[in-house]
């Protein structure tokens, strides 16, 4: 599948890895010392939910439009209040609204002391970003491969930090790719959190990552997923996760409390569903 941020902007994966990842990077922030946030496909950072792109498919009115009009409880509105601060306020007017992708979500969220690197390759996609992302000392752009790119950005120079790995999934061994990608990054930088997101198209490519994650020499790595209808090959994509190594200690506790209200607003049919599991196996010797 080709997963371009523009036309899927606001959709329900969307609303599920940036309110996960604003929570991450809120825990972050409770220790004074900077940090580093690292994006390896950034995307354009912000997207016209009006626009051509994003009206192609409409995906939003399924994501980021339902939650803008659901009752939160106390819990709710606690747990999605640092996505909606990344947003600029939770959205009521979606037709006007221009959505934040995940680095315009991080800088809005990132303090004077933390630090921001994004890599992204599309050259009109990386022109975007940095008409976006304005003039700001805090972040550095650069227009390359983020898989390459990450070799030589780790370990940071903050120690402390969050890496985003999420590809458009263009090519077949995305999957490798990201898993070899992560493996190279966390030997060198073994403290850092890194969050790898994917679609779920078929059960089986999923599976087979999460068994060869299982199987690396990797101590901490939490599985979470959101399904809002049931998972069809040849239909659109209706399940989303994020596999996130060296979670944050609140993490787990949040997402069994956000994952099932995400799933139940956001359905599309009966297959609404959601999964927080360790990844576990054997380890290497």
């Amino acid at each position: 599948m080709n997963y371009r941020h523009s036309y899927h902007a606001g959709n329900f994966a969307d609303v599920f890895k940036h309110a996960l990842l604003a929570l991450m990077l809120d825990y972050l922030k409770r220790k004074e010392g900077g940090f580093r946030y690292i994006d390896t496909h950034a995307g354009p950072g912000l997207i016209d939910l009006a626009g051509d792109e994003a009206s192609r498919t409409g995906e939003w009115r399924d994501g980021i439009a339902r939650l803008a009009q659901a009752d939160l409880d106390a819990r709710q509105q606690d747990l999605l209040a640092p996505y909606f601060a990344g947003l600029g306020g939770k959205p009521v007017d979606e037709k006007s609204f221009i959505y934040g992708g995940s680095p315009c979500l991080a800088q809005n969220l990132l303090r004077p002391q933390d630090r921001l690197t994004l890599c992204e390759l599309h050259p009109e996609d990386a022109r975007r970003l940095e008409r976006n992302i304005g003039r700001d000392n805090r972040v550095r752009l650069l227009q390359e491969n983020g898989y390459r790119a990450l070799k030589g950005l780790l370990p940071p120079p903050e120690r402390r930090g969050l890496v985003l790995i999420d590809p458009p999934f263009e090519s077949r061994d995305e999957f490798e790719a990201m898993e070899q990608a992560l493996v190279t990054a966390w030997k060198k930088w073994p403290t850092g959190i890194y969050a790898l997101w994917y679609p779920v198209k078929e059960i089986r490519p999923v599976a087979q990552f999460i068994e060869r994650l299982a199987a690396r020499n990797i101590p901490r790595i939490l599985r979470l997923e959101i399904a809002v209808d049931m998972i069809r090959t040849d239909g659109p994509l209706a399940a989303t996760g994020l596999v996130i190594v060296n979670p944050p200690y609140l993490l787990a506790e949040a997402a069994r409390d956000l994952l099932p209200f995400l799933a139940r607003v956001l359905a599309r049919g009966p297959g609404g569903s959601f999964l927080v599991s360790e990844v576990t196996g054997e380890r290497p010797a």
